[in-house]
């Protein structure tokens, strides 16, 4: 372990895998004890062993970030059981690309209440414990998608355009003033279950076939720009990081 957030308390959400998971581990290897926050607790507890067996300490908090109250109370369990919320890092989100008229309306709804209205559930709870500390840090995880659309990704889009817009409001509204950093991140192909969750099959066959030719990215390398991020002096805020693989063109 090293030490550079020690003493330093982080929530990360959509812990249960890919640059969730890499995020907390990341955190706790430079000593901040972290909450990790998703809906599969089974893979929580895993993490958890994992954040113990390398000197850390985690607090697992199942819940569905979709539903206020359980978003609020993730927030609030955190700081009052770890005593204090310096880091929040709003991962969480899912991706079903495919043609607008073939969508199935479920899927546009699931991403609005996951990529878009979760992230604003888990920060509004959020915001009241910086302002009473004088300070913390949000980061934010968008997308590539979120920066350029393209014909399938549609609403994915729109709710990481939205997550883009949010962040920089805050970024206006509370980093002079109140001392909250705020950072977006946006990455291109990351080999994560992200795919998984795509129902539109000829489209998930499409995107696989295209990214297999490149060498993506690792989760730990999302991970890697978050630390960078909510590790510099207070001084610097880290507005963006714009991360694809290098075969991406």
């Amino acid at each position: 372990m090293n030490n550079r957030l020690k003493g330093k308390v982080a929530l990360v959400t959509g812990a249960s895998s890919g640059i969730g998971e890499a995020t907390a581990l990341a955190l706790a290897k430079e000593g901040a004890t972290v909450a990790v926050v998703a809906r599969r607790e089974d893979r929580l507890q895993a993490l958890e062993k994992r954040i113990e067996s390398v000197g850390g300490k985690a607090l697992v908090i199942p819940a569905d970030l979709t539903d206020e109250t359980q978003a609020k109370a993730a927030v609030e369990r955190t700081a009052t059981e770890l005593g204090c919320l310096d880091i929040l890092v709003n991962n969480a989100g899912v991706m079903y690309l495919g043609p607008a008229a073939e969508a199935r309306l479920a899927d546009w709804k699931n991403m609005v209440a996951i990529n878009l209205m979760a992230v604003l559930y888990v920060t509004h709870a959020a915001l009241p414990v910086f302002l009473r500390q004088g300070g913390g840090h949000i980061v934010n995880v968008s997308s590539v998608s979120g920066r350029f659309t393209s014909p399938t990704s549609n609403v994915y889009s729109v709710t990481k355009f939205g997550v883009g817009a949010f962040s920089e409001s805050l970024r206006q509204e509370f980093s002079a003033k109140h001392k909250v950093r705020v950072t977006v991140v946006e990455p291109g192909v990351v080999a994560t279950e992200l795919t998984d969750h795509m129902t539109h099959e000829a489209t998930k066959t499409a995107y696989l076939t295209n990214t297999s030719r490149w060498e993506r990215l690792e989760s730990e390398d999302v991970a890697a720009a978050i630390l960078y991020a909510v590790t510099q002096p207070p001084r610097v805020n880290v507005n963006e990081i714009l991360i694809r693989p290098t075969d991406q063109g």
